[in-house]
């Protein structure tokens, strides 16, 4: 051999033992079912902490009746249940559909058809919605999955529709650009429905794959439950591949915590070997299920008082009442819900928005016209969130929120002096939540003698709008001055830079 035939054998050689080499080094690591074993590896991806809104959907046969809430199927078998609705779920079923020894909730099934389901459609409203990633629920409590489960015949593909229409959404989201994520809910399902009268269906034992088996109240899950539910959850996984995983309350109760470990190491794994980043959302409701630094903790209908070092995420609705569909829904303003989004933001959260489908596979008007409409805003001032992070405070202003689940009834209205501020690429975005009378905008946090910049503002640009604007900083405040009316809804962004000295 040649000495120039030698040289390129020696170099093919060293290029081949050293991808070898770093190939070996990236497959080595494997998360262990241990809390140390994860904390040594992992780290929130950026696509989730960029993302800041994304979309959930509450769609499954509870959109039949479409009345009280999505846990009518509850409602049916417990007279004390109810939702601050017209309708009562006991009551309401006995008039319309019988007791539930005839006609029970596994025999709205067969009227959950989704024939007029459109994936594609669904996905193109949710990118002009402005959203970047998109959570369905796999399965509810009520314990029809949502997918093609390989573990109980109650699933879309066998029963119902008779369609993938999990596959079909996620197929479609991830060709507009979006991330998909599922839910599960089925912790839960092993004492949701009551047995309490021997005659309705949910003790017949030909059901119990639906309703699952009595239990003793307050017990703790089975052996053969939480297989069952280990079993229909890494189907989930491994079938979908989903770039989000969120979690219910009900997976925190005791007799839980064995599978804690193991499936959090078993989903992290997985994103290694799908080569992504992957997010595990859990809302450690009752009890600290998961380590807060190891997932992203997700607070049901409320949010955060102050700036989070850790990403989060608030889940709520555009519905006041029900997560799933019902015929009366009370809506909140698109309004509202935007000035919660940069809230949010502001803090280091995302907003995971849901809404409720119906029964036959279309989204109701009101639905997608808020979607749009924060779409229309988004597109606007998308500069101010998406990408962005906390600045040295999240906002000033009057109006403050309650922190914690379930606390968003108790947070007022936004006001002008309320303002609330992101950074992206050396700029700060100071966003108001209103318009005032005046036109003029005044930030205080932003005073020539602020304890937050010591930098002098260089430049103030109005992004919502091509409305003139004058400057003026001094020892009250940043004065702003927009000439003319208001350009859009809801806030209004402005792009501030500073001197360089």
């Amino acid at each position: 051999m040649t000495r120039y035939y030698k040289l390129i054998a020696f170099v093919a050689a060293f290029f081949w033992c050293k991808a070898m080499t770093n190939n070996a080094f990236s497959e080595e690591f494997r998360y262990e079912a241990d809390w140390d074993s994860i904390r040594s590896h992992y780290e929130c991806p950026e696509w989730f902490r960029d993302a800041k809104f994304g979309i959930f959907l509450h769609w499954g046969v509870y959109a039949v009746p479409g009345v009280s809430s999505e846990k009518y199927p509850k409602g049916i078998y417990q007279e004390g249940w109810r939702k601050n609705t017209p309708h009562h779920p006991y009551s309401y079923h006995r008039e319309h559909f019988g007791d539930p020894s005839e006609f029970g909730y596994k025999d709205f099934v067969p009227m959950f058809k989704a024939e007029k389901f459109d994936a594609q459609q669904w996905a193109a409203l949710f990118k002009a919605a402005g959203a970047r990633y998109v959570v369905p629920v796999g399965e509810h409590h009520d314990g029809f999955a949502m997918y093609a489960s390989k573990h109980t015949r109650w699933n879309v593909a066998n029963m119902g529709p008779r369609k993938d229409t999990m596959r079909m959404l996620a197929d479609a989201c991830r060709s507009e650009g979006m991330k998909f994520g599922i839910s599960s809910h089925y912790a839960l399902n092993r004492s949701y429905y009551s047995t309490k009268d021997p005659n309705w269906d949910t003790n017949d034992p030909n059901f119990s794959d639906l309703y699952w088996k009595p239990v003793e109240k307050d017990s703790k899950p089975s052996e053969e439950f939480k297989k069952l539910w280990w079993n229909r959850t890494t189907d989930i996984i491994d079938q979908y591949q989903p770039d989000l995983l969120w979690f219910d309350f009900g997976l925190d109760k005791p007799g839980w915590d064995t599978v804690h470990q193991r499936i959090l190491s078993y989903y992290y794994n997985k994103g290694l070997d799908w080569n992504k980043g992957v997010v595990f959302q859990d809302k450690n409701m009752k009890n600290e299920a998961f380590p807060e630094d190891l997932i992203v903790l997700d607070i049901e209908r409320g949010r955060m008082s102050d700036i989070r070092g850790l990403p989060w995420q608030t889940d709520t609705a555009v519905g006041k009442t029900s997560w799933g569909y019902i015929r009366d829904q009370k809506y909140k303003t698109s309004e509202y819900l935007i000035d919660e989004l940069i809230d949010i933001v502001s803090k280091n959260g995302c907003l995971l928005l849901n809404i409720g489908p119906r029964a036959d596979g279309t989204i109701p008007q009101q639905d997608e016209n808020i979607l749009r409409e924060i779409g229309s805003w988004l597109e606007l001032n998308g500069e101010a969130i998406y990408g962005t992070r906390p600045w040295k405070v999240y906002g000033e202003g009057p109006t403050k929120v309650s922190a914690g689940h379930h606390s968003e009834h108790e947070n007022a209205e936004n006001v002008a002096a309320d303002i609330r501020f992101t950074t992206n690429n050396g700029i700060l975005y100071a966003i108001s939540l209103g318009w005032p009378e005046d036109g003029a905008f005044k930030i205080k946090s932003l005073a020539s003698d602020s304890q937050y910049e010591s930098k002098r503002v260089n430049e103030v640009a109005f992004v919502s709008g091509d409305n003139s604007v004058a400057w003026t900083q001094g020892e009250n405040g940043l004065v702003i001055n927009v000439d003319g009316t208001k350009p859009c809804e809801a806030a209004y962004v402005f792009a501030i830079s500073f001197s360089s000295e």
